[in-house]
């Protein structure tokens, strides 16, 4: 009996769950979840990518099917592998096993590893194609990056009911709660890379660490944009540089300066910025150069603005507080832009919307359009 598009969309959205405990995990590779039914759609096998390098979902998945595969209907978040890489093709595993019916939720955008649907079809398996919104959600930073050659950017922020994250004196501390930070710190420990601005490092001298998180699945280079590099030798990134990567993007006129020298000879690495100040360039090397898969913005509203500008901000996680500042002098959470109509206004997709006790918590995402 062939499952309804319904009960299909609900083992792909089962599938993506699964995909999502790789996060941290997997990157630069995909996150991929997998499942596997009889033909009465009962499920008996599962598995999700764990790690760069290791076995994907569709292999584990079948290793836990064993023999039992054979005649079942395989569910899958992305189009299987066909190609060798640091594992065998996903698509050879699924024709060896039997499997007579393959249901994926999108189509690889890597040309290297593509092809896995039509390698199956030659195989004589029925190949179907069915999205939903938790798997197109899932799959939208692996596209992104294939496309683009850049990094997967999220904005993170805690603002109070009026759009402010900080009085006009700069007091921010603490808007968001206690648990929404330890949620923040859990975020750091699973992103290749942390980003800010000069701005904030003078206002706060931040560490950016995963300190809350007891095993970090990894360790984020701290990225500082500073155009003119005026950033304080005393900050806390420079005195600990020595100890975690940290990464200052300047200007390229500076990078023969004496302060050049000084940040590195305490352990900073400079790179550029494009010409006026672009950061895409920046990113792009990060991407290229140092896998950067997915980068977490903690800033203020100015470098927001600018990230807005250029069209790299992917993703944006608010923590809203019920508090109201109701001082235009206040520190606005996004600044730069100049916009006259309403309609003119950058217009987000809501992905997570959720009350975190006293706080509003939303995640929203770009348009690809307008970050592609």
């Amino acid at each position: 009996m062939t499952p309804s598009m319904q009960q299909t969309g609900a083992l792909l959205d089962r599938a993506a769950r699964i995909a999502l405990r790789g996060h941290g995990n997997v990157e630069p590779n995909p996150m991929v979840g997998c499942v596997i039914t009889d033909r009465n759609g009962r499920v008996i096998a599962e598995g999700h990518h764990r790690n760069c390098g290791g076995p994907h979902a569709e292999a584990i998945a079948l290793e836990k099917a064993g023999a039992a595969a054979a005649g079942c209907h395989l569910y899958v978040t992305l189009e299987p592998c066909n190609h060798t890489g640091r594992t065998a093709p996903c698509s050879e595993a699924i024709i060896k096993a039997g499997i007579t019916r393959v249901i994926y939720a999108h189509g690889d955008p890597n040309r290297i590893a593509c092809g896995g649907a039509e390698r199956l079809r030659e195989a004589g398996i029925r190949v179907e194609y069915q999205s939903t919104r938790r798997t197109t959600e899932l799959n939208a930073p692996h596209t992104h990056r294939c496309r683009t050659g850049r990094p997967w950017v999220i904005a993170k922020w805690a603002q109070t009911l009026d759009g402010r994250i900080a009085t006009a004196e700069g007091d921010s501390k603490w808007i968001s709660s206690e648990r929404s930070r330890r949620l923040v710190h859990r975020e750091r420990g699973r992103v290749d890379a942390i980003l800010t601005g000069l701005g904030t490092v003078i206002a706060d001298d931040p560490q950016l660490t995963a300190r809350t998180v007891r095993r970090p699945r990894r360790v984020p280079e701290r990225v500082i944009i500073d155009d003119q590099l005026e950033i304080p030798m005393e900050t806390r990134l420079v005195r600990t540089a020595g100890e975690f990567k940290t990464i200052v993007c300047c200007d390229a006129h500076r990078l023969s300066s004496e302060k050049a020298d000084a940040l590195r000879k305490a352990g900073v690495e400079l790179i550029t910025l494009g010409a006026h100040g672009a950061i895409a360039p920046a990113l792009a090397s990060g991407f290229q150069t140092r896998d950067w898969s997915n980068i977490l913005v903690e800033a203020g509203g100015g470098l927001v603005g600018r990230l807005l500008g250029e069209g790299l901000v992917n993703e944006i996680l608010t923590m809203i507080a019920p508090t109201i500042l109701g001082d235009t002098s206040a520190v606005s959470s996004v600044r730069g832009r100049k916009t006259e109509r309403i309609r003119d206004g950058l217009t987000l997709e809501p992905v997570d919307l959720r009350t975190r006790g006293s706080e509003f918590m939303g995640w929203y995402r770009v348009p690809a359009e307008i970050t592609e």
